[in-house]
């Protein structure tokens, strides 16, 4: 009777688990910043696991995330590979970095500090994003000299405003920065860094929300897989809770990306906008030791 019981409350825990990851998945497939940015407070305040287990199931969130996505928004020309990869030069060593200093963290109890300070800078990105919020697309800029000499533009077909979008990349170099930090926090939370992605290639490259979040998607994927092995290596990753989290994700994800072709920018902006906030809250109260 006993084993029954364990059966019936293990199953109903995975179907749990697999719900909330579909709406991860969505959220975060159409936002870019990856569905860790929901699964990693509902895992630790609903389901009450460790913070370190929450962060390794959130690489494999994001992992699944990516991995439904990127094929989609490819052949939907939305993700613009050649930046991608050129601003992964940045994040890869970032996440590489935060992940190892959160394992020494965990060990030596200095999370809660890092939580707040990371809840403050999400707040601050806040106003910015909302002085954006009415523009369908960015005024154009001159591409720097790096720009140029990759050849970072393209164009898209905004299927919303039915014509073809061209854009050019401008500012690198700010952008490598925050992209580094994206990488940086990406590896400490397991967030995925997306907040920092869209930032960086919206506010810094200058590129239309879509192309920004699309590309954020691909890029979560390779900078969780950095991070993911160290979480793995040091026992973060729980196989029972990051399973089913996985199959929900990456269904969520596949829905979004169906989903955000057909939506104009500024409403993909302002399903970000709430997002950040309750991130930031969040992180804020878990850093205070708050439910």
């Amino acid at each position: 009777m006993a084993r029954l019981w364990f059966r019936v409350d293990l199953a109903v825990f995975v179907v749990l688990l697999i719900l909330v990851a579909i709406a991860a998945g969505l959220v975060g497939s159409l936002t870019g910043l990856g569905g860790g940015v929901i699964v990693i407070p509902l895992l630790v305040i609903l389901f009450g696991a460790s913070i370190p287990i929450a962060i390794g199931t959130g690489f494999v969130t994001i992992l699944a995330t990516s991995s439904a996505t990127g094929a989609a928004y490819v052949r939907d020309r939305l993700s613009d590979l050649r930046i991608g990869m050129f601003l992964e030069i940045a994040t890869v060593p970032g996440a590489l970095i935060g992940a190892t200093a959160t394992v020494f963290l965990t060990h030596a109890n200095l999370q809660s500090a890092l939580l707040i300070a990371l809840g403050v800078v999400l707040l601050a990105i806040i106003p910015g994003s909302l002085a954006r919020r009415h523009i369908e697309l960015p005024p154009p800029l001159p591409s720097d000299a790096r720009a140029q000499r990759l050849g970072l533009k393209g164009e898209y077909h905004d299927a919303a405003l039915d014509q073809d979008i061209s854009y050019n990349a401008a500012r690198t170099s700010p952008a490598l920065g925050v992209m580094f930090g994206a990488g940086l926090v990406s590896g400490m939370f397991g967030i995925g860094g997306g907040v920092f992605k869209v930032l960086a290639l919206e506010r810094f490259l200058n590129l239309p929300m879509k192309i920004a979040t699309a590309t954020s998607n691909f890029m979560i994927g390779v900078t969780a897989a950095a991070g993911a092995g160290v979480m793995l290596a040091a026992g973060y990753v729980n196989p029972v809770v990051a399973a089913p989290v996985a199959v929900g994700t990456a269904f969520g994800a596949y829905l979004g990306s169906r989903v955000l072709p057909g939506l104009q920018n500024r409403t993909v902006r302002l399903l970000f906008l709430p997002v950040i906030a309750a991130l930031a809250i969040e992180v804020i109260l878990r850093g205070f030791g708050l439910p």
